[in-house]
């Protein structure tokens, strides 16, 4: 157990921004999961619609540091390249 004040602090703070990441990345990922989800069953409009949902949220993820900048353009040019070649 920490014994110094600062230390003590260093520990509630993290807990507490630990859990404020793991639901920002959960977000992130159920909003990518809607994506995939559309993609799946072929259905364009949705598909498109929910890419345009998640796109801003990926980054937002970066922008919280949750994310890697590399990761999230990766994850929204992928799910593109497969909204594009369903739509034909």
């Amino acid at each position: 157990m920490a014994q110094h004040i600062s230390a003590q602090k260093r520990i509630r703070t993290t807990a507490v921004r630990t859990e404020a990441n793991r639901a920002r990345l959960s977000r992130v990922r159920t909003f990518v999961r809607k994506v995939e989800a559309a993609l799946d069953n072929g259905d364009v409009q949705a598909a498109t619609a929910a890419l345009r949902e998640a796109q801003p949220e990926i980054h937002r993820g970066v922008t919280k540091g949750v994310l890697h900048g590399n990761t999230a353009s990766r994850t929204v040019s992928r799910l593109a390249k497969r909204l594009k070649k369903i739509a034909g």
